[in-house]
């Protein structure tokens, strides 16, 4: 078996799942989000057709997936009840009768009606079949119990972080005038899996300053890279599923002292940030420092979007590129906890910095660990 994780990591998620339900009074509950099925059964299939796993308040489970998936998903989980249909058969038609086989087709039985996979048309089929089931929506508990790492996943993580350093060192020795941006972002891709990094999800984000524009979402253009310009560069690794994220910008020659003082004035209030991040602290307390300072500095006009937000597994087949569990906005009440993991930034006049950090029990911690300046390109 080829598990990404060990029994007993699988075995503490599932009881920690057992016990919400039992405190929730469900007999079942169905995951079929990408990062649900990889946490609580180690695969991830695609979802070109509908599959889901379920488990009961007692302990049992089964999956239900193409016939095409079984074998090489078997290896990969604990899951020994793996049912494998036909592509012209219905997969909702198989976890109707395993809920039957398991006796809980007439129970409470959670569904996540947050979740992408499970469509409109889903969900009618299953409450249409199970009519004297309550589908109760069990509202995001698969994301809830996510929030905290193991130390497993935090060292897949740590590794992540580490692919991201990496690529930011190759960058800086190779960037030369005369590239695309296309360019640089084959070198990315290049570099997460020359370090060891996933080969099915390469994300990346090369953007040229422009007019002081605060732009940190482009597209990939063919844009010939010339002495002194800024680059925004974001890197988007993954280990074995698990991400991290880190931001800096990037000049081809010397960056003008303007440009160096408003990157000194960034990192100052984000290692603010930084300091005050530990176990108890209100997220809006820790969103404050960094939004008001660099509005009260004159930085920014307005500051609209958030300043950090929650990491962890990324499946190859998603909607969310970000997890956005755990958001630091003015209106954020909820507190860190030990073992959470951020993708932490900030941005102005058209340069952004960002970095990976683990809440420990004592404060914060940053993964990723790349010189914190403006990065020179020879």
């Amino acid at each position: 078996m080829d598990m990404q994780f060990d029994s007993d990591e699988f075995r503490v998620r599932v009881g920690r799942l057992i016990e919400e339900l039992k405190n929730r009074d469900l007999d079942a509950v169905i995951l079929d989000d990408g990062e649900a099925t990889s946490y609580y059964f180690g695969i991830d299939p695609h979802q070109s057709f509908y599959r889901a796993g379920a488990i009961t308040s007692s302990g049992e489970a089964f999956f239900v997936l193409r016939a095409l998936d079984k074998d090489v998903c078997r290896e990969q989980t604990w899951v020994t009840d793996m049912v494998g249909h036909p592509d012209w058969e219905d997969p909702l038609e198989h976890i109707v009768r395993k809920l039957r086989e398991y006796g809980v087709a007439n129970g409470r039985i959670g569904v996540d009606y947050g979740s992408h996979a499970l469509t409109i048309r889903a969900f009618n089929v299953l409450r249409k079949a199970l009519p004297e089931a309550s589908l109760v929506d069990i509202d995001g508990l698969p994301w809830l119990l996510r929030l905290r790492k193991s130390d497993a996943e935090v060292e897949k993580m740590r590794k992540a972080s580490a692919i991201a350093d990496a690529t930011f060192r190759d960058l800086s020795a190779n960037i030369c005038p005369g590239m695309t941006e296309r360019d640089l972002v084959r070198m990315t891709v290049e570099s997460y899996v020359r370090h060891g990094g996933d080969a099915t999800y390469a994300g990346t984000m090369v953007i040229r300053r422009e007019d002081e524009l605060d732009i940190l979402h482009g597209h990939l253009n063919d844009g010939v890279i010339e002495a002194g310009d800024v680059l925004h560069v974001e890197v988007i690794p993954r280990f074995q599923g698990y991400g991290a994220r880190l931001m800096r910008p990037m000049v081809l020659g010397d960056a003008p002292d303007s440009l160096r003082s408003i990157a000194s004035n960034l990192l100052e209030l984000q290692d603010s940030q930084f300091a005050a991040m530990k176990p108890g602290v209100k997220a809006c307390d820790v969103d404050r420092i960094l939004r008001e300072g660099v509005l009260s500095a004159g930085l920014r006009n307005e500051y609209p979007n958030i300043t950090g937000y929650t990491m962890g597994y990324y499946p190859d087949f998603t909607v969310r590129p970000s997890g956005f569990n755990r958001v630091l906005l003015p209106t954020s009440e909820w507190t860190f906890e030990e073992g959470m993991v951020f993708h932490m930034y900030t941005s102005a006049k058209g340069i952004g910095f960002s970095e990976t950090v683990l809440i420990t029990a004592s404060g914060c911690e940053r993964l990723t660990n790349i010189e914190r300046q403006i990065l020179k390109i020879a």
